[in-house]
């Protein structure tokens, strides 16, 4: 059975499973370590969880958690398809008009993406990623998600490929429709930061939080050392915080901690944002077809826990509930029969504001598949 005919059984296994992504999620409780997600922050997830559909989880989802930290919330994030069960939901919402703004752009994107002849088709992956607030909201608060957009490979390369620029209007176009802002005046910043591209560096993705400030997260991949990093830090101009940043991952780099890099800016009208993120990754990002790709073992992020622990940069707790949430698969049995839950850590991220690196944040998943992967014949 192939990837999406195994994806559309779990999908209706998951129907069967449960009303909602939060009522899975109190069925995992489990599986989820209350030093990384516990309390408050728990009921907080769960309970944002619940407006959301159970076929999210027949994809990589996961959470945001903050390791430099000890309090025990996370934000939630989950990948939406075009043609899922999750985006007909969505769907429905917006034509029973009960949808958030957000949600309400999200499928004016979608039919725009399946419309004959779009650019948008062309250039963006089938996935765009939702990331929504849940431990880094107010009291109360209920904010639109943020949304992130993927070119699909070889569309915003650096170097001689700088001719896709054209490439670039596309997806920033796609982001002031799924955000409802006119970014003529980031443009030229975002233009420049891709000019600054090394030929094997690219742009991984493109986001905006529309509840936040306004600005573009601009997240380039393909650094493979600690120097390629810096040196393109300092051709955009973006010097503070440098030699801070520089040692720790030359410290990675000689323990063998990562085997990609990424930078992640907010890109604003005026300049690049003060903020700066570095995230390691363990596995390689261009082998996602790879069977595989998604299990992780225990000791990959070893090295990159004992740097942080030495440096002080994170709860140590939490560093070691990370590394046993990179544990495999598991074989589970719910109300609608066997599941392969997979967990791991997609990668984590150094936050740099000023001269010092302020946060150490790590971004893990899960994954439902239905076991058999053909699922239920009775559907």
């Amino acid at each position: 059975m192939g990837f999406e005919a195994a994806w559309v059984a779990t999908e209706r296994r998951l129907l069967r499973e449960a009303g909602s992504l939060g009522e899975l999620l109190e069925r995992l409780r489990g599986h989820v370590s209350p030093l990384l997600v516990g309390g408050a922050g728990w009921e907080r997830l769960v309970h944002r969880a619940r407006d959301l559909p159970p076929t999210f989880a027949s994809l990589p989802f996961g959470f945001e958690l903050p390791l430099s930290e000890a309090r025990a919330d996370a934000d939630l994030g989950v990948a939406l398809v075009d043609g899922s069960r999750s985006a007909a939901r969505f769907e429905k919402r917006v034509a029973a008009a009960s949808a958030d703004p957000t949600t309400a752009r999200v499928v004016r994107f979608l039919a725009e993406k399946r419309r004959d002849g779009s650019p948008v088709a062309r250039v963006i992956g089938p996935k765009l990623m939702l990331e929504y607030d849940v431990g880094t909201a107010a009291a109360g608060a209920r904010q639109d998600p943020g949304v992130f957009l993927y070119p699909v490979k070889g569309a915003l390369a650096g170097g001689p490929a700088h001719g896709s620029r054209r490439n670039l209007g596309v997806i920033l176009d796609a982001m002031a429709m799924l955000t409802g802002w006119d970014l003529e005046a980031e443009r030229r910043q975002i233009e420049r930061v891709y000019r600054a591209l090394e030929p094997d560096e690219r742009v991984m993705s493109v986001g905006a939080f529309p509840s936040r400030e306004k600005g573009i997260r601009f997240s380039v991949a393909g650094f493979e050392r600690a120097a390629a990093v810096v040196a393109f830090l300092e051709r955009i101009g973006r010097s503070r915080g440098l030699p801070a940043i520089a040692s720790v991952l030359s410290r990675l780099e000689d323990r063998a901690a990562f085997a990609r890099l990424t930078v992640h800016l907010d890109v604003r009208a005026g300049a690049v944002g003060p903020k700066l993120g570095v995230g390691v990754v363990s596995r390689n990002m261009d082998a996602i077809l790879d069977g595989r790709y998604w299990l992780d073992t225990p000791s990959g992020w070893s090295a990159f826990a004992d740097v942080m622990r030495e440096d002080g940069l994170a709860v140590a707790d939490k560093l070691s509930a990370l590394a046993e949430w990179a544990s495999g698969a598991r074989l589970l049995f719910g109300r609608s029969g066997a599941f392969v839950l997979v967990r791991g850590v997609h990668h984590a991220k150094l936050l740099v504001a000023g001269d010092r690196i302020q946060q150490v944040k790590a971004y893990v998943f899960l994954l439902l598949c239905s076991y058999p992967p053909a699922g239920d014949p009775r559907g």
